[in-house]
């Protein structure tokens, strides 16, 4: 069972070394046998904090399938939050450690990055330390924008089919270009790593062990290279510390993410009677989903008595029923003396069925354990086919989520009736339909990734050809990935080239700042809603054939 913690809308996995080397040994026989690609992120503050202002590298570090504490900063978050990581483990550490574990156990590993000749160092020193460990392959890349980045690097690592990608671009370009290929290239672990190559070469030296160990390895980095990393992280640590300093506060009035009981030492309460078994519903006359109360600790029984009732596992749900939706309910606090009893009975339910409701109506706080709980449903309902939805959420819930920048991560409805709707519809295939002024209007999906690109692309040239006046309502997107850029400035073109035009309809203010970022707004047509996008047709928009993007703050 994944264990969460959130800081900052940043999910970072509570493990160890070992832990992550088991972790990635599971990817690998998984991703041997169903091709699915899983993306590991090593997090420092500078990833935390570049996800600040870039919603689509959040979503893509809240999606990955592991999140490592590589930084101090988040290690001291945890704690100043209640809780406790084991330590950093490190992109440095890390890959020599997996280096060893491909040796022993036959795993090929690609190198891909850095500097022309670093990554072909790296991994020849890493073989000369792991004899057997199998190299799929090594690639430099000259430096590029991730839309103007060769088609030949994909192609190559697809060839290879290594069990391991090591990616070396740096953030946040090496995630970006993992998310946009990742259905594609079937690499079951990828990874970037930053500027590990250079450790392993020694063109950047690592701090001392003992440096490391007491969490001063930022600062003898910082000495080393003084003219570059001092604004990095005098900028790094005045963003990380101003928001944290947001989220501690609001742990210490009870309405963010605290991991701490909140009983006053001079006044602890008796204890409850045990809690009772989780409750089942009965079944109603007609069908209807099932329900199970979990008995979240409320805020007056946070004694060590009262957490001990909470202990013991609790009954399963009854299974679930054809064209119904299991149901849980959420009362009082869910936080980190209680949240795994909730992990295991919604895991068990999720063994039943890939979709699950949660009623929020009367939870009254969530701490970070808590939220990364749901997180980590979230996606195991995503990577099972199914959906994860929260109803009824109280108002300091939704504050709570937006102070830590979840509110578009999951899906949220007024009720369980409305969730149960959504899933009864049946998926509707993303396809231009006319307009009686002339437009085409085609309603993008929630999610615009890899994963249904190709599918919607297609239909949208196949309705270029009969009218290329085309608009792209995407009222209820709350994500694109690079991959859904790549495929606006497509669609533009060939738009563009029947004399037609493209205009992009209804954004949310995450979807404007991620086309910002690479100044698409400057390219596409963007307008605020589908009317006013499709009220008259538009002449024919100049060509920009050859044109070449650099989004801001590549490498």
């Amino acid at each position: 069972m994944r264990k969460l913690l959130v800081v900052l809308g940043v999910p970072v996995d509570n493990l160890t070394m070992e832990e992550a080397l088991d972790r990635c040994d599971e990817f690998i026989a998984v991703g041997r046998a169903t091709g699915r690609t899983h993306q590991i992120a090593t997090v420092n503050a500078d990833f935390v904090v570049n996800s600040l202002h870039d919603p689509e590298l959040q979503r893509i570090l809240q999606e990955s399938d592991m999140a490592t504490a590589d930084g101090m900063p988040l290690v001291w978050g945890a704690r100043m939050l209640g809780g406790r990581l084991p330590g950093r483990v490190t992109g440095a550490d890390m890959v020599p450690a997996l280096a060893r574990r491909a040796a022993q156990k036959g795993y090929s590993i690609f190198f891909l990055g850095a500097r022309e000749g670093i990554a072909a160092q790296a991994a020849a020193i890493l073989q000369g330390h792991n004899p057997g460990m199998q190299i799929a392959g090594v690639l430099s890349p000259p430096p590029r924008s991730i839309l103007d980045m060769d088609r030949s690097v994909v192609d190559a690592v697809k060839a290879a089919k290594p069990d391991i990608l090591l990616v070396a671009f740096g953030n946040p370009k090496q995630e970006k270009w993992i998310r946009m290929y990742a259905h594609e290239i079937q690499v079951p672990i990828c990874i970037g790593v930053g500027g590990t190559f250079d450790m392993i070469v020694g063109v950047t030296k690592r701090a001392p062990a003992w440096v490391q160990k007491i969490g001063l390895e930022w600062a003898y980095r910082l000495s080393q290279e003084p003219r570059r990393l001092a604004k990095r992280y005098l900028h790094d640590f005045g963003y990380f510390g101003y928001f944290f300093a947001r989220q501690w506060w609001g742990m210490r009035q009870g309405t963010a993410v605290s991991m701490r009981p909140t009983v006053a030492p001079e006044q602890v309460p008796a204890a409850p009677p045990p809690a009772p078994p989780v409750q089942v519903s009965p079944p109603p006359p007609h069908p209807a989903p099932p329900t199970i109360a979990i008995p979240a600790v409320p805020e007056e029984e946070t004694s060590p008595q009262a957490i001990a009732a909470l202990e013991e596992p609790q009954a399963a749900a009854a299974p679930t029923t054809v064209n119904s939706t299991p149901v849980i309910y959420l009362r009082g606090r869910l936080d980190i003396n209680n949240y795994e009893v909730f992990a295991i009975e919604a895991n068990l339910m999720f063994d039943q069925s890939p979709y699950l409701i949660i009623n929020m109506s009367e939870a009254t706080f969530l701490d970070s354990s808590a939220l990364g709980t749901l997180v980590a449903l979230a996606n195991r309902a995503r990577a099972d086919g199914g959906a994860l939805w929260l109803v009824e959420m109280p108002p300091q819930i939704k504050s709570l989520l937006a102070l830590v920048r979840l509110e578009n991560f999951f899906e949220v409805y007024p009720d369980a009736e409305a969730a149960e709707f959504k899933r009864r519809q049946s998926p509707q295939p993303a396809t231009p339909r006319a307009t009686d002024n002339g437009w085409s209007v085609i309603h993008m999906p929630r999610i615009f990734d890899g994963n249904n690109i190709e599918v919607i692309v297609d239909r949208c040239l196949a309705g270029i050809e009969t009218n290329p006046h085309l608009v792209m309502d995407f009222g209820e997107t709350v994500f694109m990935s690079s991959a859904g850029m790549a495929a606006l400035l497509k669609l533009d073109r060939a738009a563009r080239a029947k004399s037609g035009a493209l205009r992009v309809a209804d954004c949310s203010q995450d979807l404007l700042r991620t086309l910002k970022l690479i100044k698409l707004d400057n390219i596409l047509t963007i307008v605020p809603d589908v009317a006013t996008a499709t009220r008259e047709p538009t002449s024919a928009a100049p060509d920009l054939a050859g044109l070449r993007i650099m989004p801001a703050g590549q490498q």
